[in-house]
């Protein structure tokens, strides 16, 4: 999420003062202000271009569903809701722009109409759809609403027209219908999942917004109709496809933050912070490069209401962040289905390896649970530790040992508290994520090349096969995690 959210603070420096220097007629093409209809449809078919160029570079384009067209065959579209989804996005891209470009409006001004708005919207989206939200999202919300009193109040430092306030309500329109539906379709953890619903959305909204200005620019918006026409032969117009190019490349990282697992009331504070952040250097940097005014006190009391806004929404992951690093106890947790094979088996046999390590594992703690346990407290299956036996483990120190187990269900708490986290199966994985998102980063398959069976029900050499693939990929794990050796095999560590 760090690194999506530095992508899209430094794409969106660029586009913000290439908007603001064009439709303010200070950059060299211009020589004069151009009206934001004007630019609008070559930034959008500036960004047309570059789509599928993304789409085929990346490779990502083999995730879109595909369609049966009738005497054509399967080819690769967007379905119904994604589609819809397209078109509150194209509403999103077209006033994002638009809104740059109103004169006596600084850059800094708009963000925070725009981005104090959707700060807003996080927490009653998410309550809409029956996601948990803290407390400290609404508090965050009730900062957003004072950042936004504080610089609508300031009307002394900018002329805020009909147009501006119809533009930014048009933005925040299209995120209350993207959003909605991004929760209903995407925001699952799932990677074919997540890609499909970007691919499609991304492939749409490009298509409408091009398709919405045409149709407006043919029902006679003087505007729209001069841009697409003598404003394309004007050198200007390649600063204008410019802006829809940088576009593409902000639009890549601020939806794949969205996208993310976690509700909106934590996305949201990442990608806002961000764009306020660019915001504000682009604002800076065209004062100083162009003349250009700089944002008034109120608005930047305002962006420390907004900061503060974030500050509070993010306040639940950073604690989050903030205990699990200044723990001195690393806790590692493999999990499985029922907790009475598996995991505990690779509980036991990562224990073992600890005690004759060279030290690297002091203050490593080992434990396991189940994603569906069928019978909580249920002891260790006899044949698995008939298994451990075999492995030369029968005394184990502590609550590992194979006679003291009891089965228990993985909870959202465990897996916070846990450094790292080893499913024996990528569905045990996904469930895993889906309970605790915050911890996806740390939840990683045992063996990254397929999945450990569950030996239940089968002979014992069943088990015995198992426990020695659990013993392999349990020894190469810790080496990965405690960064040293794989330590001594357990077959010849003398316990009996």
């Amino acid at each position: 999420m760090a690194w999506l959210a530095l992508g899209y603070f430094l794409a969106y420096i660029p586009y913000a003062m290439l908007v603001k220097a064009v439709s303010s007629g200070v950059s060299p093409p211009a020589g004069e202000p151009v009206d934001g209809l004007v630019l609008l449809p070559a930034a959008a078919l500036g960004q047309l271009v570059v789509m599928p160029l993304f789409l085929m570079a990346s490779g990502w384009w083999g995730y879109a569903g595909q369609r049966e067209i009738p005497g054509v065959g399967r080819v690769r579209l967007p379905g119904r809701e994604t589609l819809v989804a397209g078109f509150f996005t194209a509403l999103i891209i077209g006033t994002t722009t638009l809104n740059f470009t109103f004169a006596g409006v600084s850059i800094l001004l708009v963000l925070l109409l725009m981005r104090g708005g959707v700060l807003i919207l996080s927490p009653l989206v998410d309550s809409a759809r029956k996601r948990t939200v803290p407390g400290s999202a609404w508090a965050g919300l009730a900062f957003s609403l004072m950042a936004v009193s504080v610089a609508l109040g300031d009307v002394n430092s900018y002329h805020l027209t009909l147009a501006t306030v119809l533009s930014v309500f048009t933005y925040l329109v299209g995120y209350v219908g993207r959003f909605e539906i991004m929760s209903r379709v995407a925001k699952t953890g799932v990677k074919e999942t997540d890609r499909r619903y970007f691919v499609e959305e991304h492939a749409a909204a490009p298509v409408f917004l091009v398709g919405i200005l045409a149709a407006a620019a043919l029902c006679g918006q003087a505007e729209l109709r001069t841009g697409f026409t003598t404003f394309l032969g004007t050198s200007t117009a390649w600063a204008a496809v410019g802006i829809g190019m940088a576009y593409e490349v902000l639009f890549v990282f601020g939806t794949l933050i969205y996208l993310d697992r976690r509700v909106y009331t934590w996305c949201v504070p990442a990608n806002r912070c961000a764009s306020l952040l660019s915001g504000l250097v682009a604002s800076y940097a065209l004062a100083g490069l162009a003349g250009l005014p700089v944002p008034g006190n109120a608005q930047l009391l305002a962006l420390v209401f907004i900061v503060t806004a974030i500050a509070s929404l993010s306040y639940p992951a950073a604690v989050s962040w903030w205990r699990e690093r200044g723990t001195r106890t690393r806790q590692v947790l493999f999990v499985c289905g029922g907790n009475t094979s598996r995991s505990p088996m690779a509980e036991v046999i990562a224990r073992t390896h600890a005690t004759q390590a060279d030290g690297s594992a002091r203050g490593v703690r080992f434990t396991s649970a189940g994603v569906s346990p069928a019978r909580p407290g249920a002891p260790l299956v006899p044949a698995a530790r008939t298994a451990l036996a075999e492995l030369g483990i029968r005394r184990v120190p502590g609550p590992a040992h194979p006679r003291r187990h009891r089965a228990r269900p993985v909870t959202a708490r465990l897996c916070r508290d846990s450094s790292v986290i080893y499913c024996m199966t990528r569905s045990h994985r996904d469930a895993v994520v889906a309970l605790a998102p915050d911890a996806k980063s740390r939840t990683h398959c045992l063996d990254p090349h397929g999945d450990v069976p569950n030996p239940e029900g089968q002979p014992p050499e069943v088990y015995r096969q198992c426990a020695d693939r659990i013993q392999e990929l349990v020894r190469t794990r810790l080496h990965e995690f405690l960064g040293s050796g794989p330590g001594p095999d357990v077959r010849t560590a003398g316990l009996s």
